[in-house]
């Protein structure tokens, strides 16, 4: 639920303004209506003070795709949309998704299209599927839209879990990394520091930088870890910065060994969207414009407008591309065929499932180079601080 300002004027007509709340400005609306109040604008209050609090994803992948397979098999059953959205409403267990089946199915008792009725709730519904199933509701074919929704959101999870699976192991070995070192300078150096001075002579010279290192660590820790955290502040904000937010999205596809990996994953995502809209007949305009918002890259986004307005000007889709970095010859190519022969979903299907088993081999390539990259990063951090502690303990050993 959220909360709407309004401004109104009741049946004695005395203008009137305030706040309420409910699961929809249509909802709202009506609500106003019952209580003698004729609505002249209403807004959504967006701020934090007014936004029901979730920790976590509103509806689960696994739960979104077993309801997108349900919803499809009862469709297919030749029940209808009322009773196909009752019965959901009462087996899922996803409290988010119950509230809005309840309403969803108020909405299509008064005659409004399933469309229209999940606009609603754009928090659960993503645009793209909205889309699909108005596609379906044109064509005649909702049951099928609504399973072909289901595999492409099961690829896009699993598409997903290979970018995290494949970067998740170098972050986690960083963060080990920082953490044994600022332990190891915080704590183990300044036990043997204390030894060092207690027998006296010269300490060598990269022992003595090491302490020094120890001692700023000890005294400015704070400060450190304020740093880290201003350093992650300034970057939210500079990502908000259109032009810098796009630099940032270049350095991203240009990172040596990542940057191929996050490029091939952008090209699965962006074919196998637009090849799904294709073949559920959305317009191919519709279809390029839904993708553009659907890609998070910036880079991509760019050259996703520059074909929108190629095709609006009668020209061709692959166009742009062919004159950009980020899109391989294999992809403009067979987008180009496609346009020819007239069949453009079918091509961006093979491209999606091409990028997708390449996705495959570069997530298994990365994780084998990776690991043993990290751990001899790993060895060398806490190598060096503990030559540094071993090393004047052959002086003391030699003296006594």
């Amino acid at each position: 639920m959220a909360y709407y300002r309004y401004k109104g004027r009741t049946r004695a007509g005395k203008a009137k303004r305030g706040k309420i709340n409910a699961d929809s400005s249509r909802e709202a609306i009506t609500m106003l209506k019952q209580d003698g109040i004729t609505v002249f604008d209403i807004n959504e209050l967006n701020t934090v003070l007014y936004q029901d609090i979730h920790f976590g994803k509103a509806i689960k992948n696994r739960d979104f795709v077993i309801f997108l397979r349900q919803f499809a098999t009862l469709i297919d059953a030749g029940i209808t949309l009322v009773e196909a959205t009752s019965i959901l409403e009462d087996q899922t267990s996803n409290k988010q998704l119950k509230q809005a089946l309840a309403k969803i199915q108020d909405y299509l008792e008064e005659g409004m299209a399933l469309s229209e009725a999940l606009t609603q709730f754009p928090k659960l519904f993503p645009e793209l599927l909205v889309s699909m199933i108005h596609a379906g509701e044109v064509s005649g074919s909702l049951d099928d839209i609504l399973d072909n929704m289901a595999s492409y959101y099961e690829k896009q999870y699993q598409l997903k879990q290979k970018i995290i699976t494949a970067l998740t192991y170098p972050i986690v070995v960083g963060f080990i990394s920082i953490f044994i070192t600022i332990f190891l300078l915080a704590f183990i150096v300044p036990i043997f520091t204390d030894m060092f001075l207690s027998f006296g002579g010269d300490i060598p010279l990269y022992t003595a930088l090491v302490i020094r290192i120890s001692e700023v660590v000890q005294a400015f820790w704070w400060v450190i870890l304020l740093i880290g955290l201003l350093l992650v502040a300034v970057y939210k904000y500079l990502q908000q910065k259109p032009t810098l937010a796009y630099t940032f999205d270049v350095a991203k596809l240009r990172i040596p060994v990542f940057g191929g990996f996050i490029q091939k994953s952008l090209l699965a995502r962006m074919t196998q969207t637009l090849s799904s809209l294709l073949n559920s007949s959305v317009p191919i305009l519709q279809a390029v414009e839904i993708t553009e918002r659907v890609i998070s890259n910036r880079v991509m986004k760019k050259v996703l407008k520059e074909s929108h307005s190629a095709l609006e000007q009668g020209e061709s889709l692959a166009g742009p591309m062919q004159t950009h970095w980020v899109f391989p010859k294999l992809v403009t190519q067979m987008i180009a065929v496609g346009e020819r022969t007239g069949s453009l979903d079918a091509m961006l299907k093979k491209v999606a499932d091409f990028y997708e088993q390449e996705l495959d081999e570069a997530s298994d390539k990365l994780k084998s180079l990776i690991e043993p990259v990290m751990i001899v990063f790993l060895a060398t951090i806490v190598g060096a601080i503990v030559m540094a502690i071993v090393i004047p303990m052959f002086s003391i050993f030699d003296s006594i």
